[in-house]
This record gives structure tokens, sequence and C-alpha cells, in this order.
């Protein structure tokens, strides 16, 4: 008798092709039926803590910047705490969403996020981990959603005692994984999908 894993095939991989932004970020597209897109706006009122902004581009292998890829955040408020039914550590900035999305500017590409800057979060051993912020990225092209991390150039000490930057095995590359300030609070961090400078992307 035929198994059930005989009869259910694994569909082929698609990427997201031409049309993500119309799915996601009609808006942007053009075509949207609400005041604004999913993810556009991370702050909902006063918020608490060190508001920035976060900016970078997408690259290719060839340093060209792709300019229909669409950026996804996850992060902690100010104070550490995930704006999550499973938060069982506090409150959570009640102006905070933690979440974020972006597509990149069809002239240059590049994706914005008005945010602020998370606080430090424990590891499952109960470790500190660094300020960082969890990045997804879709573009035409990509098969599955890469996915990394935002850390800061400005938390040294943090970063150097993190539980998931110690286990990357070649150190050299981890300086694809900060964010480094700039004027007005802003925090500029760009992502390469290959080449010499290819940022880490985790097996999630």
């Amino acid at each position: 008798m035929m198994g059930l894993r005989d009869e259910l095939k694994e569909s082929p991989s698609q990427t997201a092709g031409p049309y993500v932004h119309i799915g996601c970020t009609p808006n942007f597209a053009g075509i949207g039926i609400y005041d604004r897109d999913l993810g556009a706006v991370m702050k909902t009122g006063p918020v608490r803590g060190q508001e920035i902004t976060i900016k970078g581009t997408v690259f290719d292998g060839t340093e060209t910047a792709l300019k229909d890829a669409m950026v996804e955040i996850w992060q902690a408020d100010a104070a550490g705490l995930f704006n999550s039914a499973n938060e069982t550590r506090g409150q959570a900035d009640p102006h905070f969403t933690g979440w974020g999305r972006s597509p990149g500017d069809m002239e240059t590409g590049e994706f914005t996020f008005e945010t602020v800057k998370p606080g430090p979060v424990p590891f499952p051993d109960g470790r500190m981990q660094a300020p960082h912020v969890s990045v997804w990225i879709v573009a035409r092209g990509i098969n599955i959603g890469l996915q990394t991390r935002i850390y800061f150039a400005d938390e040294a000490e943090a970063n150097a005692a993190d539980p998931v930057l110690s286990q990357i095995e070649h150190q050299i590359r981890l300086p694809t994984l900060l964010a480094h300030p700039e004027e007005g609070g802003v925090y500029r961090f760009d992502i390469h999908l290959q080449g010499p400078k290819e940022t880490i992307f985790f097996d999630v």
C-alpha cells in the first residue's frame, strides 16, 4: 500500500519573484488599500530608550544594489523585552511593535527602519546577548529568505561577550554583522549577498 510519504511530494522551491512588493508592500507598489503597509511604522507613540534609524542597502556579488529586495526586522525594545504574547519577563513598551518591513528604494535600493536601539536579551542558557536586531531578506533570485543579525559597532564590550558571536568560526568576518553609527542617530548596515564582503547568514 502506498504510504503518505509517497503521495505528498515536496513542492519546488520558488524565488520571491518580481511581485514581492505587490503582495507585501502594496502601498509602496502603488496599489495599497490601507493607509500604510504592514511593518512600515514601528513606533506608534512616545517610546522609551534611544530612538535610531537603521539604513542599508542589499548588494549582490557584483556590488550592485538590489532594487527589488525586501527586508524585515524583529527586535526587543530598549529594555530588552519583546512585544510578544510569549514574553514572560515583563511588559514591553506598548508604543513599540518590535517588527518592521521595508522595501528597497526604487532608485537606490536603500531600506530604512525608524526604530529604537534594543536592549540586551538572555540567551537560552541565561547569558546575556549583546543588543541586536534579527533580519530577514528576500529578493528575486533568493529561493529561501536569508537570516542574519545586526549588532552595533559602538557596543564593543557587549559584542565581545555575546554567546552567538563567540561561536562564529571565522571571527575575521564579524564586521559584516556590525552597524556603524553616523550623524543624526543613523546606523548604517549594508548586506552583501556574495563576494569578499559577504554578510554572515544564519541557518535558522
